[in-house]
């Protein structure tokens, strides 16, 4: 059922601007539409589109407790700019509690295993509360930002978490969104002009280099797809 109201939407938004799907989402899915942000250049393009525009989707982040500073300065700006509340989801304290206590604070470092069970504490448990009882699921995905994106389409229903995923942003370039950015004036993480360009927690994220792929400063210690959970793509 879920993959043949995926077709629906495609086909019924196939003529649609990107305002325009927005907009038709948050009243053909009233109060069941959902955003998540973290304040990387992609989300801020979809944060403008609903702040500018006064949809009624809902925006939450997730805070791992391991975000950069400039983050959360991005974070505070974007709350003054657009007037519109920023729902936090945090992972479960006791959680956290018991992964240090029993491996450390950078258990991460020592196996994709482990990398993943922090993941999946501190991102994919808290995303799974807040997409609970939703049915739309916006994302900042892009084909551009790794190769096993390339086949995504705007909506996808998502089995992991039984919700559907539009992507508004899908075919556009960096380019595309970094003029999106500078001509709307919209708040953009200090690190982008350091050359961060996928910003996650802290101690797993560094810059690329010219001619790096995207992805490379995410994980950089490991040579597996590096996803966190969040996405399969």
């Amino acid at each position: 059922m879920s993959i043949a109201i995926t077709n629906t939407l495609l086909e019924k938004t196939k003529d649609f601007s990107l305002e325009e799907t927005l907009s038709f989402l948050a009243n053909e899915f009233k109060d069941k539409v959902v955003f998540s942000t973290s304040f990387g250049q992609e989300d801020q393009v979809i944060t403008a589109l609903i702040g500018q525009n006064d949809l009624p989707i809902t925006i939450f982040t997730l805070d791992t407790g391991r975000l950069f500073q400039e983050t959360y300065d991005v974070f505070h700006k974007t709350l003054k700019k657009y007037k519109k509340e920023i729902k936090v989801y945090f992972p479960e304290a006791s959680e956290v509690e018991n992964l240090l206590n029993q491996k450390g604070p950078n258990s991460f470092y020592e196996s994709v295993e482990n990398r993943k069970e922090c993941c999946f504490i501190r991102k994919v448990a808290p995303l799974t509360k807040a997409l609970k009882g939703n049915e739309i699921w916006i994302t900042g995905l892009r084909a551009e930002q790794s190769e096993n994106r390339n086949d995504l389409a705007a909506f996808e229903y998502d089995a992991h978490f039984n919700i559907i995923k539009f992507n508004p942003l899908l075919k556009w370039t960096l380019k595309e969104v970094e003029d999106y950015l500078e001509k709307n004036n919209v708040p953009q993480n200090a690190l982008h002009k350091k050359g961060f360009v996928s910003i996650g927690c802290a101690p797993c994220t560094r810059a690329i280099a010219e001619g790096e792929d995207i992805r490379a400063g995410r994980w950089s210690w490991e040579s597996s797809h590096k996803e966190c959970g969040l996405h399969q793509k």
